[in-house]
Order: C-alpha cells, then structure tokens, then sequence
C-alpha cells in the first residue's frame, strides 16, 4: 500500500509492467492469425483480459466479434476462429466439435487456440483422440500474474486449491515458480527467501532451478523487494474459515469480489442498472474503509459526507473567478467522490440488512468460543441449530470445519449428527462435499488415537522439554492432528486484554477479528521476518506438521539497499481472505511507523523518550475470487467455503 504522505516509506515497484508485457503478448499471438478473427473467450477469463486489453484494443488488432465459451453450437460467420481458454479437457471437446461440425458441413476455417496461463499435454491429447489435432494451431499466453492493487497481485487460478491441496495435482507448481521467475528477473533477485508448506518447498526449488538454468539474468542486479514469504493455504485453514469483519471482506462476503471489481445491484445503485465498481487505491472513499473494522465504517462514511457538503456550500460566498476555479479543478472530483460515497453507503446498508437477517453477532461469538476453546457443547448446539434452520449452508460448513480444526476432529458421536442433519437439510447431493472435505483435512472424524490429547498434555507437564517432544511426536504417529490449541498457546493467538478492546485505535492483527483472534498466517510471517528465519520456532513448525517443510535462504550478497529490504514480499499458495490482506497491512504500517519512531527516538534524552513511547499510540494511523470448489454441484452452484488461487501481497516492513 502506498504512503506518499510519508517520505520514508519505501515506494513499492511498478507492476504496470506486468499489464504490458501480457497486453503485448497476447497481441503477437493474435496477430499470428492475420485479417478478421472471432474471439471465444472462457468465462473466467473475461474479467482479466478487460483489466489487460479492454474491446477497444483488441478491435485494433482485427478481433471482429466476442463470444463466451458455451456448450452449445458456434454463430460465427467468420473464416478464423481464435479461443482463448483454460487448458481443461472440457474445453477441448467444445472446441473438438466445433471443428468436427464444420467438417461435416463442408466449412473449411482456421482455428487457434491460446491457453492460458499454459498449455497441456493432457489437452493435446484429447484435441488427437477427437481427430482435430492437425486442423488447430495451439499456442500459450504466459499470463500469470494479475495487479489487482499497487501492492496485491493475483494469479487468478480458480481451480489451484482443489487441484493441489483436494487432489494432489501438481500441475500448477510450474505455473507458480515461472511467475515467481519472472518477478525476480523484473524487480531483481531477492535477497531473502522464507517458505513453509510442501507445495512453497516444491515450487522454490523448481524456480530456483529456473534461476540456475537462466543464470546471468538477474545477475548484478540490485534486488527492489528485500524479502519473500512462501506460505501453503493448508498451514492455516482456521484463518479462512472466520467470518470476516474488515469492510473489504464483508463486500466480497456478500457481493463476492471478482478480480478485484463487485458488481453492485439496483439496491445499491438506486437505479434500474447493476454497477461494476473497481476496488483499488484510486477509489479514495473505499481506500480509507476497506481496512476498517466494520463498526467503524459507517461513522467514517457519515463524516465524509459532511465534509463534502461543507465543500460544496464553499460555492455560495465566491465570486466569479473563483467560482470558475471551483468547477474546472474541483467540482469534478466532488462529484466523483460523491458517487463513490453513495455506493459504499448503500453496499453498508445491504450488509447489515444481510447480517442482521443470519443473527451475524451470534455467529462470530460461536466462532470466537471455538477458538478460545470455551463452551463447546454450547457451540455444538448453535451448529446444528443454524443447520435445522437452514441458514446458510456455507457457514454451516465453515462452523462445522472450524470446530473439527481446532478440537482435532470432531468426535464420532457429532460428526454422525452434525452430518446426518446437513444432509437432511440441505440435501443428499452433499455426501461428496463430506468427501471432499474430509480429504483436504477440513472436517474430519476423531481417531482412537486423538483422544489421547489430554493424557499427552498432563504427561508432558511431568517431564522435559525434550522428552514432551518425543512424547507428543508419538501420539502425532497415530494420527495427523491440527494442534491449533498448541499453536495458540505457542504465538499469542487469543490476546488477552483488561476491558474493552478498542476497534478504533487497534494495538495488533486481532483488530480484523474484533480483537478476538490473531490470523495464525499472519503471526507466523511476522515471526519469521522478526527472527530472520525459523530459529526458535522448532516447536511451531513441529506442531504444524512441517517439520521438513520450513526453508529459509539467505543470500550473503550486500547489493541490496536498505529500502529494498524495508519491502516484503507475501505469497499465500491456495488463496488468502481480505482479513489476512488487511492484518499484513496493519502490520506492515506499525513496523514502519515504530521503525522511524525509533530513530526519532534514538536522538532524545532516555526519560523523554520512555514518556513519549508511553503517550503516543502504537499505531499512528488508522486503517487479503471465487471460493474453492469442494461441493458436488455444477461449477457455478458449487460451495464456496475458502479463498483459491494465489496471492502476492507486498508490504513495508521494518523490523524494530
């Protein structure tokens, strides 16, 4: 996130570049097929090309017509027919019979297809088997990385987290460390590299061969981002399954952002039409909400507005020539800005319409129990509750998955019930949701041997450190458990406050879960960053089930500035949510700000410093797609329970 108001912040790099190169590339390949050209674009492909090359440009480049890639027949008149798809087996049929259409009608066109971000063999496998193989041109467009924001990049791989953590599929690990190569051969090498997770280890070590077979690119280059943080969605699930209750998150919540722009309904645009609202950094009003505690948005949004209208009443006392400069420099923006006020206040209005229909305060006070380990029975309860009540089968889940995570499985007994109830409510087609939820290890049933938690817990207490690890590693052998109450314990994650905590001036992450919890992922990136790696985190990482899957790589090359260094780079394998998003920013800002606070600090007497450190806040300034398929629908009827994909988040950080 950008901070020009502040001249020591480190300035993030320029990621239009990203747009260009893609904008370019896709060109040259369209331009492979010279003259008039209709492009078949997949659904999901739609909204990234219009953030990379909107209609007006691909007019220019001879495409006459669009169409959506459909299963039904082609209206296309044209001779040349270009497809731009993901590379799936069901595309490849479409287009199969396309082709094999024309032939039986005697047609005689050209047909190319790109696939994006890459190509199969799997796809061109099936293009043979159908006889179309000779009659289609295949190329790829190596677009892999999407700039949502001036410091959030996306991958925009709906399919990643099933793929990869659901069904073991490693295709994409290619995709990743390609895109991590391209970065380092833009931005430079980065100096300092840190990852957990099996698929963060497989994807560093395809990239770093990457680098050795390319060696000489990066070579000399003076490195613009310090550091970069690997992190696998499945080392925090917990995380992803909280409500969220940051402004960003609740939109998406409820709107559901799709690459990086909602679409706003009638209710919100008080018109006949729907709106599609970009959400970045040039939208001012949103840029100062969307970080915010929800409780804290609606007497923000109430200030502006008289601010904007004690703006607009400065009209009545000018004269001529300042009403002249009143509306060629400022009127415009005052409208804008009054446009955009509208919106936001009317999306504010549909949450809590939404959330106080689902009884919202009840859920996130279940949820805040799950994770202090409180009134489980109670919990219980409340779950099968708002299942009979079919609520809504999504947070039935999420409480349900959550309650497993963190007491290592649900309990024979409760999981035949809660199941049997879901079932019964929301209908049989979801035994495979079960299935599939019960593979990713999200809901899962207590083994004999899990129940041995408490007898493992009194005995460690009797003995040694050392003999504890041997000890819990033994009963780890009978099965694979979360140890999220472990973790908690380990890192602070439950913070304990005398009173009230204060959503206004918020002290640490816990503020995007109104205080209660701080985001597992975000402790353990602060962490590392602090200690330069994972020393005296042994225990953590045990505890994590990643023993063997925690790197850190150091480079000894002293080329990289100090601002560079201030620069972190975050990426989150299988997605992230919007409260992550908005905890790595807070965090990013506090170390900033407590860094340069420190060098003021350093030049001051020792008991005029200790009574400013005491007096000044700790913050000074106030403020993460689609979901993963699991379900056993259609792809567009299916759950959307988790964020896919993956996200490169960059932030400033300084360590104090």
């Amino acid at each position: 996130m950008a901070f020009p108001h502040r001249p020591d912040a480190p300035e993030l790099p320029d990621f239009s570049m990203l747009k260009r190169l893609a904008r370019d590339q896709l060109i040259y390949l369209l331009e492979q097929l010279p003259g008039k050209k209709d492009l078949f674009i997949e659904a999901d492909l739609m909204s990234p090309l219009d953030r990379i090359a909107n209609v007006s440009i691909l007019k220019q480049h001879e495409v006459d017509k669009l169409y959506k890639v459909e299963n039904k027949p082609a209206l296309s008149s044209s001779e040349q027919l270009c497809f731009l798809v993901r590379p799936r087996i069901k595309n490849m049929r479409y287009i199969a019979s396309l082709v094999n259409a024309d032939k039986m009608a005697g047609r005689t066109r050209k047909y190319k297809v790109i696939f994006s971000p890459q190509k199969f063999y799997a796809c061109e496998m099936v293009l043979e088997e159908e006889g179309v193989y000779g009659d289609v041109s295949c190329d790829e467009w190596a677009f892999s990385l999407l700039p949502l924001d001036v410091d959030l990049l996306s991958m925009e791989l709906p399919e990643f987290f099933r793929d990869y953590f659901l069904e073991g599929d490693q295709r994409w690990i290619n995709t990743l460390a390609q895109a991590l190569h391209l970065l380092s051969t833009l931005y430079g090498p980065f100096p300092n590299c840190y990852g957990i997770g099996r698929c963060a280890k497989m994807s560093y070590e395809l990239w770093k061969r990457l680098e050795e077979e390319e060696d000489g690119e990066t070579k000399g280059r003076r490195p613009e981002i310090g550091h970069i943080f690997l992190l696998d969605r499945d080392v925090d699930f917990v995380t992803a399954l909280c409500s969220q209750v940051v402004y960003e998150g609740l939109v998406d919540d409820t709107f559901r952002i799709k690459c990086g722009s909602v679409d706003f309904g009638p209710e919100i645009t008080s018109s006949d039409k729907s709106l599609k609202v970009l959400l970045n950094a040039e939208d001012k009003v949103f840029n100062e909400i969307r970080n915010e505690h929800f409780s804290n948005v609606f007497g923000f949004l109430s200030q502006k507005a008289r601010n904007l209208q004690a703006q607009y009443d400065r009209r009545r006392g000018m004269d001529i020539k300042q009403m002249k400069n009143f509306v060629s420099q400022e009127l415009k923006g005052l409208k804008q800005e009054h446009r955009l006020l509208s919106l936001h206040i009317g999306a504010c209005e549909s949450i809590m319409k939404k959330k106080t229909k689902q009884d919202f305060q009840e859920l996130i006070k279940t949820e805040h129990a799950l994770l202090e380990g409180f009134n489980i029975r109670e919990s219980t309860s409340y779950i099968e509750e708002h299942i009979d009540r079919q609520v809504s089968p999504i947070e039935s889940l999420r409480l349900m998955c959550l309650l497993s995570i963190t007491e290592n499985g649900l309990i024979p007994k409760d999981y035949r019930s809660l199941k049997t109830q879901y079932l019964q409510s929301y209908g049989p087609e979801h035994l495979l949701t079960f299935s599939n939820l019960r593979r990713a290890g999200l809901l899962t049933e207590q083994a004999p041997g899990d129940t041995l938690t408490a007898v493992e817990s009194k005995v460690s207490k009797l003995v040694t450190d050392k003999a504890a690890g041997k000890i819990t590693d033994a009963f780890s052998s009978l099965a694979k458990r979360s140890n999220f109450r472990a973790i908690s314990k380990k890192l602070n994650l439950i913070p304990r406050v005398d009173g009230e905590y204060d959503l206004k001036v918020p002290r640490d992450m816990a503020y995007v879960f109104s205080g209660a919890y701080v985001p597992l992922s975000c402790r353990i990136i602060e962490q590392v960053l602090e200690r330069r790696g994972w020393q005296g985190l042994d225990e953590v990482v045990r505890l994590l089930n990643c023993s063997e899957l925690a790197f850190t790589d150091m480079t000894k090359d002293d080329k990289a500035s100090s601002e560079s260094l201030r620069l972190i780079l975050v990426v989150f394998l299988g997605g992230c949510t919007f409260s992550e998003i908005s905890a790595l920013r807070f965090l990013g800002r506090e170390k900033v700000l407590m860094s340069s606070l420190d060098v003021f600090l350093s030049g001051m007497q020792e008991s005029d410093s200790q009574l400013l450190r005491r007096c000044l806040p700790t913050t000074l300034l106030r403020a993460g797609g689609q979901g993963t398929h699991l379900g056993s629908r259609e792809p567009e009827e299916r759950v959307h329970l988790l964020p896919p994909g993956c996200f490169f988040l960059f932030m400033k950080y300084s360590p104090c």
